[in-house]
């Protein structure tokens, strides 16, 4: 998978991770929206922006797709969550710290594993409550749930990369810290500490919710 900026539209191209092992190597380009987003409007920053993200993405892309692989996505749905990790570096690109690039595509990653796995179960409890009509949930019960479900992805939002990453993999994909501290590639300990810290943090901002209605 890589990006290529070329000629005069300067269009970034997005190749599947699987095209580095085809004899082809055929590129995939994204949606034509999302191409038009890295299209520079003729200033400095444009181009610098577009050049860092293609570097992002040249230093990182193995590294996401593998990662989101050992979370247990199949290849297709890894290729699909990869490229919306970097559309997500797209749109906040200005606020990603450079030194801390790699953490914040991984705790995306996490994210956005954990987003499509919900959305996957929430098809199966749909196709199931559809054959139970008496135990389909209300129309209140369902507004609840999407009003819970976008609070947990706020406070998730706020946090730190590092802590959202395992907070996600402990509390949501129920991993033990020693797998979370293999997947990451640091000790149980520094597990331990960050799920600490991203477990205050999470009942703070929730807390803070409840009371104002804002996360600040």
């Amino acid at each position: 998978m890589s990006f290529a900026s070329h000629d005069s539209s300067s269009a970034v191209r997005v190749a599947s991770p699987r095209s580095r092992d085809d004899s082809n190597g055929d590129l995939e380009l994204l949606a034509a929206d999302d191409v038009s987003a890295f299209e520079p409007e003729n200033d400095e920053s444009s181009h610098a922006d577009t050049a860092r993200l293609a570097a992002m993405f040249e230093a990182n892309v193995d590294f996401i797709f593998r990662s989101i692989r050992k979370m247990g996505l199949d290849a297709a749905a890894a290729e699909d969550v990869t490229q919306q990790v970097f559309l997500v570096a797209r749109r906040r690109l200005s606020v990603i710290d450079p030194d801390r690039e790699r953490a914040f595509l991984f705790s995306t990653a996490v994210f956005e594993v954990s987003n499509a796995r919900r959305t996957l179960r929430r098809r199966r409890e749909d196709l199931v409550e559809h054959d139970r009509i008496d135990g389909a949930p209300s129309a209140e019960e369902r507004v609840h749930r999407a009003q819970l479900r976008k609070l947990i992805d706020e406070i998730l939002e706020a946090m730190e990369p590092d802590q959202r990453a395992v907070f996600v993999l402990f509390e949501l994909e129920e991993m033990t810290t020693a797998e979370i501290a293999s997947l990451l590639g640091v000790p149980e300990g520094t597990v331990s500490s960050r799920l600490r810290r991203a477990r205050a943090v999470f009942h703070e901002k929730a807390s803070l919710r409840m009371r104002t209605g804002s996360l600040r």
